[in-house]
């Protein structure tokens, strides 16, 4: 049974998830590189790393939740060495979205160095929200036995997790989540738009279209803040759209005319600064857009 957590990565999603693990009383021991954000978590419960090699010395598992591949090659295999410190026959959960590709080439390289740490790809969607609520959904990729064995762990923070196959399968599915989720959100906003060209109330859209087919937790969520001009507390960047429709691109090729259209519109509301403007924000930079 998994009881020592070490947990890197503690934004706007790990944050959350570090806080329910110190719920359901795991020993959580995290590290980011913005030491402040450590702070609320430790008055929790947590302890806190004063490295990343503190961190997972002893942890039989080690979660990261991190921004990109870049991120995570370098804390594996950079100045901080992680692959060296992982405890022996520990188990790797990176919850961090990056696709197949990256997955796949980073797993083989640590293997390469580090034959008994398991790797299983665990994106998931939910949002900040499902984070809190521990609602969130895990998408798995690994060896069988090693998805069963962090099960436990990862049930505290989600409402479903699904194996999906061998590693990368969960990427790959984050990715046609990331596709849909990002088309609904330009769709979202252009329909807003098209709403305040009409003459309506904008807050009065998502109720108005609650329980019928356009509904969904995006229009309910991001639709409502756009809505409302709500902008704070972020939720999720403009960029992290752009880098996610990046990796679906790169990932299926060419011939996705929707995700390419969805990628250009994403990349241009992110230019000039906005990359990690909330994406509730979307509604103004495309209006701006079409001025």
């Amino acid at each position: 049974m998994i009881e020592r957590i070490a947990f890197i990565g503690t934004g706007l999603l790990g944050a959350p998830m570090v806080e329910r693990l110190i719920a359901a009383g795991l020993g959580v021991r995290v590290w980011n590189r913005s030491p402040e954000k450590v702070a609320p978590l430790v008055a929790k419960g947590a302890l806190a790393a004063d490295a990343p090699r503190d961190a997972v010395a002893d942890a039989q598992m080690t979660c990261l939740c991190l921004t990109d591949s870049a991120a995570i090659e370098e804390l594996l295999f950079g100045p901080a060495d992680l692959s060296a410190a992982l405890a022996p026959g520990a188990l790797l959960v990176d919850f961090s979205t990056v696709g197949p590709k990256a997955t796949r080439a980073l797993a083989s390289r640590l293997q390469y160095v580090r034959p008994d740490i398991q790797w299983i790809d665990a994106p998931v969607s939910g949002g900040v929200r499902g984070a809190q609520t521990g609602e969130l959904v895990v998408m798995c990729g690994g060896d069988s036995d090693a998805v069963a064995l962090a099960q436990p762990v990862m049930a505290h923070l989600a409402k479903r997790i699904c194996h999906l196959g061998p590693l990368g399968s969960g990427q790959a599915a984050k990715l046609c989540n990331q596709l849909i989720v990002s088309a609904n959100i330009v769709a979202i906003t252009e329909a807003l738009l098209v709403a305040r060209d009409q003459g309506l109330e904008l807050s009065a859209i998502p109720e108005a279209l609650a329980g019928g087919w356009a509904d969904s937790l995006p229009l309910q969520i991001i639709g409502s803040r756009m809505a409302k001009g709500v902008v704070d507390p972020p939720i999720v960047s403009i960029g992290t759209y752009v880098k996610d429709l990046a990796l679906v691109l790169d990932s299926a090729g060419p011939g996705y005319a929707l995700a390419e259209k969805v990628s250009e519109m994403l990349v241009a509301a992110g230019a000039d600064g906005h990359h990690a403007t909330d994406v509730s924000a979307l509604i103004d930079r495309i209006a701006a857009s079409r001025a």
